[in-house]
């Protein structure tokens, strides 16, 4: 069973958040790597850039297939996890920890009540499997 931690938020297209102040970091559930299996490659949004809420960042690739990054939450993304460049695994062993992707600096946190709680995304992992 895929782990998923309490503290995080989540979303239906599988991406977590941890929020601290007005800073998100995201990346990936244990879920979402499980389905997608070995990575090979991860696409992150650039520094400085504007990401959207529900609008594609980016793009991981395993040695399945590719698969659209969603932004969890709309604001400027403040830094990118460059480990990922050289090596795209860290997501597959540590989803939560060395696996993360990029942090955002939130434009508008009320967006946080449209991501699910852990027990509400177990149910949608249940129902989605």
């Amino acid at each position: 069973m895929s782990e998923i931690p309490d503290h995080l938020l989540y979303t239906e297209t599988h991406e977590w958040v941890e929020v601290e102040d007005d800073v998100a970091t995201t990346g990936i559930t244990d879920f979402a790597q499980e389905q997608l299996g070995d990575l090979v490659y991860v696409e992150l949004p650039e520094v400085g850039s504007s990401v959207v809420a529900g609008e594609v960042c980016g793009v991981i690739e395993s040695v399945k297939a590719a698969s659209d990054l969603y932004a969890p939450l709309s604001g400027e993304v403040v830094e990118v996890n460059e480990d990922l460049t050289d090596a795209p695994e860290l997501i597959n062993k540590d989803p939560y920890g060395d696996g993360w992707m990029f942090r955002i600096k939130l434009s508008d946190s009320s967006e946080l009540d449209a991501l699910l709680d852990a027990e509400r995304y177990q149910k949608f992992v249940v129902e989605e499997s």
